[in-house]
């Protein structure tokens, strides 16, 4: 008896499709969900940190200060701001609206360009409060 299973066409992936731009935010969207959890954990660390004593808020605030600190922080900035507009957008689908092919391809890519934006206006908002 043959095994007919090998005689089914494989299921369609992304070798198959052509990316487009809501399938790449939706990629997106899911790896930065994952991100979010490691720098939560950061932050976390950060205000165990702060409980624990001056010397150990000194080692933290030390070493998230450095330029891999700065950029594992930029990169938390991103991903959390990222990910919060991934969300109203799937929020404003639930509730049925922007299901439109040309709407969701724009509306996907002003979801990438507002959240480098909102990093910038972070993140110049943070250093400006520096001095």
């Amino acid at each position: 008896m043959a095994n007919v299973t090998h005689n089914r066409p494989i299921s369609p992936h992304l070798q198959i499709y052509k990316p487009i731009p809501t399938m790449i935010m939706s990629i997106v969207h899911r790896i930065t969900g994952g991100a979010l959890y490691v720098g939560t954990l950061l932050v976390v660390w950060w205000l165990v940190a702060a409980a624990s004593g001056q010397f150990y808020f000194d080692w933290a605030n030390w070493f998230l200060g450095t330029i891999i600190g700065r950029l594992i922080l930029l990169g938390y900035t991103w991903a959390l701001l990222h990910h919060m507009l991934g969300g109203f957008r799937h929020f404003m689908w639930d509730l049925g609206y922007g299901f439109g092919k040309a709407f969701s391809t724009k509306l996907a890519i002003a979801n990438l360009i507002g959240s480098l934006c909102l990093t910038v206006i972070v993140w110049a908002i943070g250093l400006a409060m520096r001095f």
